[in-house]
């Protein structure tokens, strides 16, 4: 008598589960990943325009400063698994500024929780630049670019009608190498 699991079948649930089957958790301690904040919004070159007022004169406005990413520190993380999974971190750009003097959106920053204990490296140079080691301590490891000007800071009495305004910068990109420091490390 030959037992159901020895025999061949087409049956799924007459077959033996497999280990990638069977959910396991994973323990990541040391990966890279690339990060990218944002890059900043441009200014705008925009004249006043409204009824019965002659001559507006400029009133472009600034653009938005590109998001950063920031990676805080949390007790209840236990590894790196997030990253390892989604290994590019990009934070969101800054808004261009508009007519009327309005200022561009600020990008929003990316925040990535992290378990304490966790040491950043610089990929290309092989340099630390942070470690974070406490509940809530944040570490900003790339900055975004900082907002264009619009043309209303290009005025003067000489040149009192300005089409000159600036781009937004971009921001700051790294590949960087995380890795945990583990109890089993220490001793």
């Amino acid at each position: 008598m030959s037992s159901r699991w020895s025999t061949p079948t087409c049956n799924p649930s007459a077959r033996r589960p497999r280990i990638a089957d069977v959910k396991t958790r994973q323990f990541v301690d040391c990966l890279t990943v690339q990060a990218r904040a944002g890059r900043g919004g441009d200014g705008s070159a925009s004249f006043r325009r409204e009824a019965h007022v002659e001559r507006g004169g400029p009133d472009g406005g600034d653009g938005g400063r590109g998001g950063h990413v920031i990676l805080r520190g949390d007790i209840n993380e236990d590894s790196l698994i997030r990253l390892f999974y989604s290994p590019r971190l990009v934070a969101e750009a800054g808004v261009a500024g508009r007519g009327q003097q309005m200022h561009g959106r600020n990008g929003a920053d990316l925040v990535v929780h992290v378990p304490c204990g966790t040491l950043v490296f610089d990929e290309e140079t092989g340099e630390l630049r942070g470690d974070i080691t406490a509940d809530g301590q944040e570490l900003i490891i790339a900055r975004g670019g900082a907002g264009g000007l619009g043309n209303i800071h290009f005025k003067s009495s000489t040149h009192q009608a300005p089409t000159e305004f600036t781009p937004g910068r971009e921001g700051e990109e790294f590949r960087l190498r995380m890795e945990l420091k583990v109890i089993a490390e220490v001793g």
